[in-house]
Formats: C-alpha cells, structure tokens, sequence
C-alpha cells in the first residue's frame, strides 16, 4: 500500500508533461500535385506582434522550402506562403504533495494555479494558380520569456512540419 504515494505522484508528473509538449500536425489535399511546386512567394498571413519573431518564423519556412528544392520569387510563383502565429494564456491546475485518500492516510499538499502562454504556428501553402489551400502545417507548444528558447522552438516545429513534405500521394 505504500506504493500508491509514488504512483500517483508520477501519473500527476506525467500529466502537467504532457501539456507543454510540442504538438507538430500537417494536412494536405490529396488531389494537388505537389511535384509541380518549384517556385513560391510570401503572402499575408497574421504575423508575429513581434518582428524579430517574424522574421525568425520566415526564415525558418525559407530554409525548409529551399530544402525541399523550392525557390523564392517575386511573381508566378507556384505556391504561396502565409503564416499565422496566435497566443493565447492557459492555466494549469499544480498539485505540491498528496491529500488524504483511503490508503494513505491524512496527507498534505498544496494547489496553485500556474498560467502560462501557449502558442500556435500555422504554415500554409497555396497554390499559385488556383488559389485554394494545399498543405498546411500546425505546431502548439509553451512560449517562453527567452527569445532563444521561442526560436529554438520555432526551428523544431518548422523542421516536424516539412519532415514528411512533400506528402506522400494516398
């Protein structure tokens, strides 16, 4: 019976984890062919309020598109970019110690609210000629105060994202 204490405890560690995990998810449509996209341009999206994170987020989708054999132009391009970065505060229950239950007694412990900011990167792909959207790719993770660790974080989803691009024909 003395083991219910650590298992509840580490159930509690492994569930407050798994809310600030990154979160990396793609969509596309099946029926675009997306070996015809060479060539790609910006658009607007709902950028970053800061722009350092900006160009930080655009550099990082630059990087991946000429990875993938795509080249930046100014016009006709063959698919457009556009990104959309939201925020938004959560807030997460934080049990300190344990409370009396049936096999262990009295207990003690303590619960706090911890609010903390969750954002979400969104990278679209268009095609140039039809307009209509033709891959996007989704990263949630926890924000950070330290401009680094949110570009280290931006870097990784943004390599998740393109990992499995183009998509594999279904």
């Amino acid at each position: 019976m003395t083991k219910w204490p650590a298992i509840v405890a580490g159930l509690l560690l492994m569930t407050s984890g798994a809310a600030f995990a990154q979160k990396v998810n793609t969509d596309s449509d099946a029926r675009a062919n997306f070996a015809q996209y060479r060539t790609y341009t910006w658009t607007a999206g709902t950028p970053s309020s800061n722009p350092l994170a900006q160009d930080r987020i655009e550099e990082a989708v630059n990087g991946q598109l000429a990875a993938k054999g795509l080249t930046r132009v100014t016009e006709n391009p063959d698919v457009f970019v556009a990104t959309h970065l939201t925020t938004q505060n959560q807030k997460e229950l934080v049990v300190d110690g344990f409370g009396g239950g049936p096999f262990w007694g009295g207990g003690y412990g303590t619960a706090r609210v911890k609010t903390y900011t969750q954002g979400t990167l969104v990278v679209d792909l268009y095609d140039g000629h039809t307009k209509q959207l033709v891959w996007r790719g989704t990263g949630t993770d926890t924000a950070s105060d330290k401009a680094d660790k949110n570009n280290a974080m931006i870097q990784k989803a943004v390599a998740k994202m393109f990992a499995h691009y183009p998509p594999q024909p279904r």
